[in-house]
């Protein structure tokens, strides 16, 4: 049984999806967590927009100064909207930039010192299999996620000792983010959402879709003290669709 008692989670993007199923997980492993979100509520909760930075460090900070330093992060956000490269305005590319690479950024900072004063940190970026194999279609988000991956490769180069920082790589998950991703391909295809899924599964060894929990169960693996050897990885999770090693 994973144990995460006695530590603090800031889950970004945690009303919905993955990171909904993340915060779940990692409360059922007895960690007290804040959940992140542009339509956070309620107790525990952080309302804020990821793609402004000022008001992100001010609202953060200001959590850890009323209530204490986190030891776990999940980096997590909506990604950018479906489409060819030859499509994508210069502005896509800065506003995906910025939700993604730079909120995380400012947030690793933010949360690092007082990892380093509890002697444990996890930070968990939930990307997508795009950064081991280009999905047709995402074209911003290929990149973005892409930057992504490197950046959090660099970091795992210079975390000290105890402070961790890992990808998970969701595949084919059922959540809302996929659905619209399925009615967009539907209508671009010109065939029903059912067969845009019947296509899918025909590259999922396991034949169905993820279900959002499962995720979840993987970031709580490597938020805890088991996976104080797991640095620097991008892992899939995606019932071995994606075709690399």
């Amino acid at each position: 049984m994973i144990n995460l008692d006695g530590k603090r989670a800031l889950v970004c993007g945690g009303t919905s999806g993955i990171g909904e199923a993340a915060a779940k997980a990692i409360r059922d492993c007895g960690a007290d967590v804040v959940i992140l979100s542009r339509s956070a509520s309620g107790n525990n909760t952080i309302s804020c927009d990821l793609e402004d930075l000022d008001s992100l460090t001010v609202s953060v900070n200001k959590e850890i100064e009323n209530n204490g330093h986190f030891e776990i992060l999940i980096n997590n956000s909506g990604g950018p909207p479906s489409g060819p490269l030859i499509n994508a305005k210069p502005r896509d590319f800065e506003k995906a930039f910025l939700r993604h690479v730079l909120a995380s950024q400012t947030l690793v900072q933010l949360v690092l010192p007082g990892m380093k004063k509890a002697n444990y940190g996890r930070i968990i970026n939930i990307i997508s299999t795009s950064v081991k194999e280009p999905i047709v279609g995402l074209g911003v988000s290929n990149t973005i996620r892409g930057a992504m991956a490197s950046w959090s490769k660099t970091f795992s180069k210079e975390l000290p000792p105890s402070i961790t920082i890992n990808n998970v790589l969701p595949g084919f998950t059922d959540t809302e983010r996929l659905e619209e991703l399925k009615q967009t391909l539907s209508k671009q295809k010109g065939i029903s959402p059912n067969e845009v899924e019947k296509a899918w599964l025909g590259t999922v060894p396991e034949g169905r879709l993820a279900d959002p929990s499962e995720l979840g169960q993987v970031v709580a693996f490597l938020a805890s003290p088991a996976a104080s050897f797991v640095r620097g990885v991008s892992l899939p999770v995606d019932g071995g669709r994606t075709g690399s090693i």
